[in-house]
């Protein structure tokens, strides 16, 4: 066999492999990019969202009053939700300030404490007034939002 014949050989498994080669990495990346583009949307944590997701699950007249009740202190608890945020961002800054100050940081999570618990007090309050105005199987729906029962 002569060296141009070897060499022919070479240059088609060569070819072959470059070409399996390239066929590779654009499946990867397309498998890349496909990930990249399914990525959930960042969850929305407000108030008003979890709310509506709430009242979705309950039969119309219960929703109704849900989303009555909150609307009705609709101000009252974002201002709690926000002096609940800003009492967080007091901890983050104490963390980094130099030097660390051990009671500072307390205070501080002692106001966040207090502000989170405000917070969740109002929300129960809005919770509470509208499952005293609900149809009882709107309650029962209320009872087991987010179990596995209410999944089925």
């Amino acid at each position: 066999m002569s060296v141009a014949a070897l060499t022919g050989v070479r240059t088609d498994r060569s070819r072959w492999l470059l070409l399996g080669s390239l066929a590779l990495n654009l499946f990867f990346i397309g498998v890349a990019i496909a990930m990249f583009v399914r990525q959930p949307p960042p969850a929305d944590r407000s108030i008003s969202t979890r709310i509506e997701r709430l009242a979705a699950a309950l039969p119309e007249p219960d929703a109704v009053v849900l989303r009555g009740k909150y609307q009705a202190n609709r101000a009252a608890v974002d201002n709690a939700r926000a002096d609940y945020e800003k009492s967080r961002e007091v901890i983050r800054a104490t963390l980094r300030t130099e030097p660390f100050d051990s009671a500072a940081m307390r205070a501080a999570m002692n106001t966040t404490r207090a502000a989170r618990q405000n917070f969740d007090q109002l929300l129960q309050d809005v919770i509470l007034a509208a499952a005293g105005d609900m149809s009882q199987a709107g309650r029962n729906r209320l009872a087991n939002y987010g179990t596995q029962q209410n999944n089925r």
